[in-house]
C-alpha cells in the first residue's frame, strides 16, 4: 500500500491540497496519505502530523514567523526522516518547502513539487536546487513546462485548478439576475484583494475614481467582492469614508466578475480567475515602499498579472504602485467602457488565455502523474 506525505502551507495551499488527496484516493482508494495541512486536507482524508501546524506567511515575514517557520521546518525535517514514504508531494509555499526539500534531499527521487515555485519571476538562482531536490514539477501554468525543462527540471503541466471551479461559459444575465443587479446596468465590480494590508491600501483609491468614472458614463452600479476571510470592519470602514454608493457582496467573486462590465482588481489569483470568465479588467496594486524596493530587486519579469504574465504581452492594463492614483484608474476603466471594439478585442484575447489552460482536472492529471511513477 503506497504512503504519501503531501506538505501545504497557507490556506490556498491546503485548498489545493484536499483536491489532489480526493483525486488520489479516488484513483487508489487504498492509498494511505499522511501531512501538513488544515481542514480541506483532513476532509479529503488525510492524516495530519500531531503537533505541526500549517505556515501562512505572506509578504515579508516578521520574526514571529520566521520563528515559527523555523521549528516546523526541523519538526517536519525529522518526521519525514523517521517515516517511510513513498512520494512527498510539496504543494506552493516555496519559503517552507525548498527549505523542506533540501533538508531531506536524499529523498529527492520522491519529492514532487505541485504549483510550482515562481522561478521564473524571482528565483532563477534557485533553479539549481530545485533541479537537485525534486523528481517532478507538477507545473499549473502552460509556459512553466518548458521553462523548467529548458533548466533540466522535469516538468509536466497539469493544467490550472481553478478550471475545476469556473464553468466554460458564464451567463452574464443569470448572474445579474441571481444577485439583483438589473440587466441594464453598466456595472463596476471591485476586488480590492483577500488581505487585510492589501484591502487598506488599494480600496480607497478605487473609491476615489468612481466619482471620475461616472461623471463621464453617467450612473454606475457598484458591486465589491469581499473575502469570505476577510472581517466586515475592514471594508466597512473604508467605505464609511466614502459617499459613491457600493455594495457589498462577500464570497461570490466569481459572481461578482460573471456580473460586471469592467473589474478593478488586485494583483493576484483573482486576475486570472477573472481572464478564465471573460470580463475586461484593470489590475492595481500598491505594497509599502520598503516591500516594493525589495521586490523590484528580486523580481526578473515585465509585468505583475497573471494575465499579462501568461499571454506575455499587456493584454490589460496594470497601474502598480505610485501609477494607481484615482485618475490612471478612472482613465484606465473608462478607455475600456468607452471603447466597444476595446471591449471585444479584450475578451477574445482573454479567451485565448482560457484556451491555452486546456481542460479542468488539474488535481486528477497531477494524482495520475504521481500515481503513474509509483507503478511497478
Amino acid at each position: 500500500m503506497a504512503r504519501i506525505f503531501l506538505v501545504s502551507g497557507e490556506a490556498s495551499g491546503d485548498l489545493h491540497g484536499g483536491k489532489l488527496a480526493r483525486a488520489l484516493k479516488d484513483l487508489a482508494p487504498d492509498i494511505e496519505l499522511f501531512g501538513v495541512g488544515g481542514e480541506h486536507m483532513v476532509r479529503a482524508g488525510v492524516r495530519l502530523v500531531p503537533h505541526i501546524n500549517r505556515v501562512d506567511a505572506i509578504g515579508v515575514p516578521g520574526v514571529r514567523q520566521l520563528l515559527t517557520g523555523w521549528k516546523t521546518l526541523r519538526a517536519l525535517s525529522a518526521y519525514i526522516r523517521t517515516e517511510s514514504f513513498d512520494a512527498i508531494v510539496l504543494i506552493d509555499s516555496p519559503g517552507l518547502n525548498l527549505r523542506l526539500a533540501k533538508s531531506v534531499n536524499h529523498l529527492s527521487d520522491r519529492m514532487y513539487y505541485y504549483i510550482a515555485p515562481q522561478l521564473w519571476a524571482w528565483g532563477r538562482r534557485r533553479m539549481t536546487l530545485l533541479r537537485r531536490v525534486v523528481k517532478r514539477v507538477l507545473a499549473i501554468l502552460p509556459f512553466e513546462e518548458p521553462f523548467f525543462q529548458k533548466a533540466g527540471v522535469p516538468c509536466t503541466f497539469v493544467g490550472h485548478p481553478l478550471l475545476d471551479e469556473i464553468p466554460i461559459t458564464s451567463n452574464r444575465s443569470a448572474e445579474r439576475k441571481a444577485l439583483g443587479v438589473a440587466s441594464d446596468a453598466l456595472v463596476l465590480g471591485l476586488l480590492p484583494g483577500s488581505r487585510q494590508r492589501e484591502i487598506r491600501e488599494i480600496l480607497p483609491s478605487l473609491l476615489e475614481s468612481l466619482k471620475l468614472i461616472a461623471s463621464r458614463v453617467g450612473k454606475l452600479s457598484i458591486l465589491l467582492a469581499q473575502a469570505p476571510n476577510l472581517p466586515d470592519l475592514v471594508i466597512q470602514e473604508i467605505l464609511q469614508k466614502s459617499d459613491f454608493p457600493v455594495r457589498v457582496i462577500k464570497g461570490h467573486s466569481n459572481e461578482v466578475m460573471a456580473a460586471s462590465d469592467c473589474l478593478l482588481i488586485a494583483s493576484g489569483t483573482a486576475t486570472l480567475q477573472a481572464a478564465l470568465i471573460g470580463t475586461p479588467m484593470v489590475i492595481v496594486y500598491r505594497v509599502s515602499f520598503l516591500t516594493y524596493l525589495i521586490a523590484k530587486c528580486l523580481v526578473t519579469i515585465n509585468f505583475i498579472g497573471l494575465v499579462n504574465i501568461v499571454a506575455g504581452r499587456e493584454v490589460v492594463p496594470e497601474l502598480i504602485q505610485h501609477r494607481m492614483t484615482p485618475q490612471n484608474i478612472s482613465r484606465a476603466v473608462l478607455a475600456i467602457l468607452e471603447n466597444p471594439d476595446r471591449v471585444e478585442s479584450m475578451k477574445k484575447e482573454l479567451r485565448a488565455i482560457r484556451t491555452s489552460f486546456g481542460g479542468p482536472g488539474a488535481s486528477r492529471r497531477a494524482a495520475e502523474v504521481i500515481l503513474a511513477d509509483l507503478s511497478p
